[in-house]
């Protein structure tokens, strides 16, 4: 299962060495951001810093694509952190990404759901905290980032059968002239979609000896930040990640967690919670996040933690509130307001 961690990230150092290569000041971005400029020397930051950076790059960029673009080509692989470089020297592509979307977990914010459907292969990004997504030139330059590492380990030009992007992303045509294929944009997920009969071609990178060093220290540590995880936070992640796909059960989540119901019942009543707190726990935080949003309608918020009717929320968070969503979302843009003025 993957899972989140700490909320700290850590920058790769070849982030800003890349930066400085396509004309991008580290500086600038950093002061665009509003973040110290220490970051650049000392890059461990929080999600929501780590979203900052990004966005300040974009809007530096001017436009999104153009960013993602020239970032993906810049980047070079001597620069790779240990969990990537673990990927680049794969045997081939299907390795690659697989090492990829396990080793991740180590790289947050971001997680990759894999599916192979008949002749296709989708790679599915999600955020590892559901209430904050990443700003779309992030969303950009990771799945470039997959192709990339698919071109670089082959040595061939390899092209997507299919993008698909939720949000705008600035000149779609230099999109699918590096992607090599149809880029589609306000769609329901994020999503690049290969085809797999690229799957199983060789990595010309590939380095048995160095994986034999990476992939034991990378498991290990992989191992140890899940065990630090309480089963209440694990639990919370999958409701957070998957209230929006429809009516979500204690059965199911235990499914996925690889043990009964019974076994996850008697785990959260050790750590002093139930099922059904956690549930409304996680609804509770992620309406809040989304009503901040103020283009959401609520009838949008009450979907996306998994409502099925407006009203069923309504009570809901009237219970754990006292108000209403639409009171408290006026009473807090009033709140956001006078801290302006002031």
């Amino acid at each position: 299962m993957n899972a989140p961690f700490a909320d700290r990230i850590k920058i790769a150092p070849g982030f800003w060495t890349s930066l400085k290569g396509i004309g991008v000041e580290p500086i600038d971005v950093a002061r665009k951001a509003c973040l110290p400029l220490t970051i650049i020397t000392e890059p461990v930051v929080t999600t929501a810093q780590y979203y900052s950076i990004w966005q300040a790059y974009s809007e530096l960029v001017g436009d999104i694509a153009t960013g993602i673009v020239k970032l993906a080509a810049a980047y070079k692989t001597t620069q790779y952190p240990p969990a990537a470089l673990a990927t680049f020297h794969a045997r081939n592509y299907r390795d690659a990404l697989n090492r990829m979307a396990r080793y991740k977990q180590l790289c947050p914010p971001e997680n990759l759901r894999i599916q192979e459907e008949g002749e296709l292969y989708l790679i599915e990004l999600e955020w590892q905290h559901a209430e904050l997504s990443g700003p779309p030139v992030l969303v950009g330059i990771t799945l470039a980032y997959l192709l990339e590492l698919g071109r670089r380990g082959t040595g061939r030009f390899l092209k997507a059968h299919s993008v698909e992007f939720i949000n705008y992303m600035g000149d779609v045509q230099a999109l699918e002239g590096y992607f090599g294929c149809r880029v589609r944009t306000g769609t329901e997920r994020n999503q690049l979609t290969l085809n797999r009969e690229d799957l199983d071609r060789p990595f010309t990178s590939y380095n048995e000896e160095l994986l034999e060093i990476l992939t034991p220290s990378l498991d290990r540590t992989l191992e140890e930040r899940q065990s630090q995880l309480t089963m209440s936070t694990k639990v919370q992640w999958i409701l957070s990640r998957c209230l929006t796909q429809g009516k979500i059960d204690i059965h199911s989540v235990a499914s996925e967690l690889g043990m009964s119901e019974r076994t996850l019942q008697r785990r959260l009543t050790e750590e002093g919670g139930s099922f059904k707190q956690l549930l409304a726990k996680t609804r509770r935080e992620m309406a809040v996040a989304y009503l901040a949003d103020p283009a959401l309608e609520i009838k949008e918020v009450a979907f996306l933690i998994g409502y099925e009717d407006q009203n069923s929320f309504y009570r809901a968070f009237r219970a754990w509130t006292g108000e209403t969503p639409a009171n408290w979302r006026v009473t807090q843009d009033n709140w956001r307001s006078m801290l302006v003025t002031e």
